[in-house]
């Protein structure tokens, strides 16, 4: 994705601006060949500043706090500050930084070598054009959120404010009363070869709920087209007595297409699918922690709906409380992930780096079974595990996204 970032100059009237651009010309040409980027260089110039995906404010020179304190009224949201180190800069930026903190405002310097300034605003882009996917965005609640989801309920006010999303509640029997209209013609390219995959590797048993399965993808994909929603989340165990099946496989079918679509009604775990989604562009996998080792920070993720382009290989079982419809066993690759979830009033997250260090099939366990161990000395995934996931949680679902990224997952709650 091409990222469109504004470059703005504050150069100290003392100095020669010829001479600054020129002496500057090299280091912002080595930082547009480490980002792959070119930057619209707008100079001292701050008529439109604010209509980038990203902008920058570049300090060439000390000196010019008094000229940032007058273009600041024209600034909005947090202010990034580019240095060279050189001709007092930094010490420039930070006197400017320390103004807008006093000012209540947040903001960044942006200096070090040249790859590290190239990664950081490649993150910082990516946060941008992640937010303004979101902005807009409408994620459905089919059905109320399941009875054990006791402190999982929205704040709507804060999503809608923060994030730009709306929420929008549908009752299940509008689901029911789709799936009865879904015939064969009506299956998708994605419904068939999904249908070839459990003809060649589904047990017997599990052939009568197929179709049905199959039906439940069909009819969500109508709803979300009627409703224009970007994602959703779904009473699924609803499904179980009104239509003897279950939603885990159109559920991983959704996944696998880029719709965040979360089991249980759970909407802050659907809010950080939603999140991860428009940052990594996955939407990761909705799981609960089975088992916690404190001591060697150890946890065994389970649940029934992995999205089929998360994994290395995947077969069918059944959804495991209930014993019908089908559910995916998927084996996820092995390496780095990240452990992510937000609250639903988005006041608190959590965001941890990890290794996959294996998958399993347990029988009493939902069926993806993934065992992960967290980054860090020994003491530090202690300390998670304890303090974290066994005293302050923040519910129980969370999700995991391949690769590790939580400082893409950091700079976007700290842009909210």
């Amino acid at each position: 994705m091409t990222y469109r970032v504004g470059l703005y100059t504050l150069t100290s009237p003392l100095h020669d601006e010829a001479a600054v651009n020129a002496a500057s010309a090299a280091f912002v040409s080595e930082i547009e060949k480490a980002a792959g980027l070119s930057f619209d260089f707008r100079g001292p110039d701050f008529s439109d500043y604010g209509s980038h995906d990203l902008d920058l404010i570049y300090v060439r020179t000390g000196g010019t706090e008094g000229l940032f304190k007058e273009i600041f009224p024209v600034m909005d949201g947090p202010v990034r500050i580019l240095t060279s180190g050189k001709s007092n800069s930094l010490a420039a930026s930070m006197e400017i930084l320390s103004y807008l903190n006093m000012q209540g405002r947040s903001g960044e310097i942006i200096h070090g070598s040249v790859d590290y300034i190239a990664d950081r605003i490649g993150v910082l882009c990516k946060v941008a054009a992640a937010k303004a996917r979101l902005s807009g965005l409408r994620l459905g609640i089919i059905g109320e959120p399941s009875d054990w989801l006791i402190s999982s309920a929205p704040d709507r006010d804060k999503v809608k404010d923060k994030l730009g999303i709306t929420l929008v509640d549908l009752p299940v029997q509008e689901l029911v009363d789709e799936f009865a209209k879904v015939d064969a013609d009506m299956l998708g390219e994605g419904a068939r070869s999904v249908m070839h995959a459990f003809d060649r590797k589904a047990p017997a048993a599990l052939r009568k709920y197929a179709d049905g399965a199959v039906r439940i993808y069909v009819a969500l994909k109508r709803i979300i087209d009627r409703y224009g929603l970007s994602g959703l989340t779904l009473r699924c165990f609803d499904l179980l007595d009104s239509l003897g099946n279950t939603g885990c496989l159109a559920l991983a079918m959704l996944n696998a297409e880029g719709i965040p679509a979360g089991c249980e009604g759970d909407v802050p775990a659907l809010l950080s699918m939603t999140i991860g989604n428009a940052l990594t562009g996955c939407c990761g996998f909705q799981a609960n922690p089975s088992r916690i080792d404190p001591e060697t920070g150890e946890i065994l993720f389970a649940h029934c709906t992995v999205p089929l382009n998360m994994v290395q290989k995947y077969g069918f079982n059944t959804h495991f409380e209930s014993g019908i419809g089908i559910a995916i066993c998927g084996d996820l690759p092995v390496g780095g992930v990240t452990v992510f979830k937000v609250s639903g009033d988005l006041s608190r997250s959590f965001c941890s780096e990890a290794e996959l260090l294996r998958n399993q099939s347990e029988k009493d366990l939902c069926r993806t079974q993934i065992v992960i161990r967290l980054d860090g000395a020994a003491a530090t995934r202690t300390d998670i595990c304890s303090e974290y996931f066994l005293k302050t949680p923040i519910g129980n679902h969370h999700i995991v996204f391949p690769g590790r990224c939580k400082p893409l997952f950091e700079a976007f709650l700290a842009a909210l």
